[in-house]
């Protein structure tokens, strides 16, 4: 009878303890002040972390080991510990290849030395790796140069504010405002937070192009402010900046254009000798 009576507090207490945990979980709980203050007035050149990135907190000591870019992350609005699982994640779809066809051969009767598999998947979770890492470089680079041909739009667009007699960082705001895309919502957030901390938003916007490596976005920031401080009419000065960010932008892609063209070049030559040999093999053939 005792034993009954003792499984049965037990159980009981087990039942009452889930339910308690279940409505904490549920129940709203009150943030912390300090992670929230560290969230709201994050330090110089460091990412706001989102809900993500701490969810992967555990990753920040790998994180620190591998030295990832920080600018072209910040860039992409990742964090460290996403590129690291990235990474990981990669590494081990290229070690388990291997071991996996390995297991399919000899499931049908076909054995390899054990030395074949180790060094395949070694040699694959790296080239995984590599490969996650030049993607993600990449992707920065086609992202800056989205962001560099929206700064001239933002550059005309803050001309065009000023022009309309709005003040310094008004125009700074209705011309983020206006357009749409990933990169007016980061220079819409930077200004907002630039409100909300009490800053200058010209401040706000260098601190945001040091940490994602755009200094275009930097001299947006150094113009308005003498727009601000000394109330200098800068609407030329922006347009003229624009026009030569343009300019800037067609030069690179031309010279890019003719970097791919001269690799193009190589195996028009080698084709070219192909069809020589097949032309004159025939009279070779005859000697």
């Amino acid at each position: 009878m005792n034993l009954h009576l003792f499984v049965a507090v037990v159980a009981g207490s087990a039942v009452g303890l889930g339910v308690f945990l279940v409505v904490r979980e549920l129940v709203p709980a009150t943030p912390a002040l300090g992670p929230a203050l560290r969230r709201l007035h994050p330090p110089a050149g460091v990412a706001r972390p989102g809900p993500a990135a701490r969810q992967l907190e555990w990753l920040t000591g790998l994180a620190r080991w591998l030295r990832p870019p920080h600018r072209q992350l910040a860039l992409l609005d990742r964090t460290p510990e996403q590129y690291t699982l990235s990474l990981l994640l990669s590494a081990l779809i290229g070690l388990a290849a291997p071991a996996l066809l390995s297991f399919a051969l000899f499931a049908v009767g076909i054995s390899l030395p054990l030395v074949v598999p180790v060094l395949g998947s070694l040699g694959l979770a790296a080239l995984c790796a590599l490969v996650a890492h030049r993607a993600v470089v990449t992707r920065a680079e086609a992202a800056r140069e989205e962001f560099r041909q929206a700064v001239c739009t933002y550059l005309d667009l803050v001309a065009l504010q000023l022009s309309a007699a709005h003040g310094p960082v008004q125009s700074l705001e209705r011309a983020a405002a206006i357009c749409e895309g990933w990169v007016f919502e980061r220079i819409s957030e930077a200004l907002r937070m630039a409100q909300m901390q009490m800053h200058s938003p010209w401040d706000e916007l260098r601190d945001l192009a040091d940490r994602i490596g755009i200094p275009e976005l930097g001299d947006v920031g150094a113009i308005m402010q003498s727009s601000g401080s000394e109330g200098a009419q800068v609407h030329e000065t922006l347009r003229s900046r624009a026009d030569s960010l343009r300019d800037q932008i067609r030069t690179d892609n031309l010279a890019r254009a003719e970097g791919v063209t001269s690799r193009l070049d190589i195996p028009g030559a080698l084709l070219v000798f192909v069809l020589l040999g097949f032309a004159i093999y025939p009279f070779l053939a005859r000697l």
